[in-house]
């Protein structure tokens, strides 16, 4: 009988196999029907595993076959729970259904729903399969799984050129990233001699050291910069985040599952996977401390001025990563699980909200043809309200325990980085709060800029949409306060037991001890920001574009993306095109074509036009030539 723990992992895979094989015979509506009470039921068995491993304390391995062996490498494929593995089963399960859910509304005119259904089963999956796993092989199976997934979903509408575009982009970047995780594995085998995180654990301390170019290099430092190099690619992180925006491209419920429970959030998993090996090298963590708060800084900014409803969105969950990944950086690993479970409420719940806008606004995604929807579609504007209320941070909603914390454990950790990454938080903090209140003002409120066509079409979403905004928007009030004790309070040792590594001292504890004003500080730059945000759209129209106008260069430097594209496209995808030409026309035309197989082709061609003018289709000419042929073998034979 298979166990609660295999059901919970492999229904997602049962759904994408019934989907995508029998999608004609059940036709579309049974396929987003069975594989959404899959994923429901899958969620539910998460929930009580999030009771037996998580808050009961327990632990255990469940190995499914034996894998993989090669010389000395052995690896069994295997399920590992623990805590760490609960939160993100409720995470990615919980998210999914509920993204499930809302696909039957929102996806009810497309024709090809049992593919997309599919494709979203087999999404949960990999992530099931990353987030399980008991050794680094069978992480790098699930990591590569969500980067197909992925390119499947964000290229679902494959005949949009804009589509096409996204998924390649998305898959390339992030191979990027994964080029260096694959060395980053190779390292630590190298260096422990075993891929099995146990294996790993049980033996830090070792030093193990190689040259390379008459340098030597210490092995578990340069292979944890090349597994955070892998975690930056999955998780947009400054550098490999180009991909993040354009993934909009896909449907909206994808946009949802990756940013909210799925690819972004394998980074931050991995490394808190990890942490008691990467507490082992702080110079790493300082760079993944530092790299997170210009991710979060960076990103805000770029918010600040794009009017793509969801690429705003986007770009505020590129931001919070790197709020996650400053956390992990100072040692405030609880922290940055504690941020990713309530991010994954309140970010679902905004990607949801603009897809049911889009949605009334026939699919019109410009905030700059949208106003005065809030009458129109009430349920949506209060349920959107609720989610940009937890991403400010404001108290009583769940960003507001998980933010502060993070803010307060950087403060607390005494370090130039931690320093640095408070203060870059601050910041984005500021303008995290602005801009989603740019967005609400934009969209529901003032006069409305659509068409009056479009506006007498403006009606509210489905209940099959509108239900799983509103169980989001449960998780965004109340997660935070719930779980404020098992995360980062005074239960936290219990939950978390041996799970996460706390450093030489516990940066949680410190963050709790900081001064007042250090507290207080996010809250204010919160208030701050939705208050300019309401001057600056709702009472003062006008201030905006004199801003626009004060500071044309900063504005085009953030409007453009701090021009990471133009940058990538001169340094890299430029001189490629160059060298493919070079290749093509020096390579293929001149020497392949002209020297080589089309030659010979050209060669048999001449000879066989030669050959044809001697099939007369006279028999007396057949005749004299066989003739002809034995006389000349006789005399050849004779001589």
């Amino acid at each position: 009988m298979l166990s609660t723990e295999v059901l919970a992992v492999f229904l997602p895979l049962l759904g994408f196999v019934l989907a995508g094989a029998l999608g004609r015979r059940l036709g579309a509506h049974g396929a987003e029907y069975l594989t959404t009470a899959l994923m429901l039921t899958a969620a539910a068995l998460s929930i009580s595993l999030f009771g037996t491993y998580a808050l009961d304390g327990q632990h255990t391995t469940i190995t499914l076959m034996s894998w993989m062996s090669v010389g000395p490498l052995s690896v069994d494929w295997a399920l590992r729970f623990d805590a760490l593995t609960a939160v993100m089963l409720v995470v990615v399960n919980g998210v999914s259904a509920m993204v499930h859910l809302y696909s039957i509304g929102y996806m009810h005119h497309d024709p090809h729903r049992p593919r997309f259904f599919a494709y979203l089963s087999l999404f949960t999956f990999a992530m099931l399969m990353l987030v399980t796993a008991d050794n680094l092989i069978q992480l790098f199976f699930g990591w590569e799984g969500v980067g197909l997934a992925s390119y499947l979903l964000i290229n679902f509408w494959y005949k949009k050129p804009s589509a096409n575009a996204a998924s390649m982009k998305a898959f390339l970047v992030n191979r990027v990233g994964d080029f260096g995780f694959a060395l980053g594995i190779m390292g630590i085998y190298f260096a422990f001699g075993t891929v099995s995180f146990d294996g790993i654990f049980n033996q830090l301390g070792i030093e193990t050291s190689f040259k390379l170019f008459g340098w030597t290099l210490d092995a578990v430092t340069l292979s944890c910069l090349l597994l955070f190099m892998g975690a930056m690619g999955k998780s947009a992180q400054l550098g490999l985040h180009t991909w993040l925006p354009d993934a909009m491209e896909g449907p909206t419920p994808v946009s949802a599952l990756i940013h909210a429970a799925t690819m972004v959030t394998a980074g931050v998993f991995m490394l808190c996977r990890l942490s008691p090996l990467f507490e082992t090298v702080p110079e790493v963590l300082a760079v993944v401390t530092i790299l997170g708060a210009l991710t979060a800084f960076v990103a805000a900014t770029i918010g600040l001025t794009q009017f793509d409803i969801k690429r705003v969105i986007a770009y505020s969950t590129m931001s919070q990563l790197g709020y996650m990944f400053f956390a992990v950086g100072v040692g405030a690993y609880g922290a940055a699980m504690f941020h990713l479970m309530t991010h994954a409420f309140f970010k679902a719940l905004l990607f949801l909200g603009a897809g049911s806008v889009i949605h009334a606004l026939s699919d019109e995604q410009d905030l700059r043809n949208m106003g005065g929807l809030w009458k129109k579609i009430p349920v949506t504007w209060a349920l959107m309200w609720i989610g940009s209320l937890a991403l400010a941070g404001v108290p009583l909603f769940a960003g507001y325990y998980s933010k502060d914390i993070i803010l307060e454990s950087a403060w607390a950790s005494h370090s130039a980085a931690g320093q640095f990454a408070w203060y870059m938080g601050i910041a984005a903090a500021f303008m995290t709060a602005f801009y989603s209140w740019r967005l609400l003002l934009m969209a529901f409120h003032g006069q409305p800029r659509a068409s009056a066509e479009v506006m007498s079409h403006v009606h509210e979403s489905p209940f099959v949409m509108l239900l799983p905004l509103l169980v989001l928007a449960v998780g965004a009030l109340g997660s935070g306060a719930y779980a404020y004790d098992w995360f980062v309070g005074e239960g936290r040792f219990e939950f978390w037991r041996t799970t996460l590594a706390v450093g030489e001292h516990d940066v949680i504890h410190a963050a709790h001890d900081v001064t007042g004003w250090v507290k207080h500080m996010p809250t204010l730059m919160g208030v701050s920001g939705i208050f300019l945000a309401f001057i600056a759209y709702l009472w003062v129209p006008k201030l905006p574009g004199a801003l626009v106008r004060m500071f044309p260069s900063l504005h085009a430097l953030f409007y453009r993306k701090w021009l990471f594209d133009e940058l990538y496209n001169a340094l890299c995808i430029r001189p490629a095109l160059c060298l493919g030409r070079v290749f093509w026309q020096s390579g293929d035309v001149r020497l392949i074509d002209g020297l080589g197989p089309n030659k010979f082709a050209e060669a048999t061609k001449n000879a066989a036009d030669e050959l044809h003018a001697a099939q007369s289709g006279y028999v007396y000419h057949y005749a004299f030539v066989v003739v002809f042929g034995l006389a000349a073998l006789l005399i050849w034979l004779t001589w």
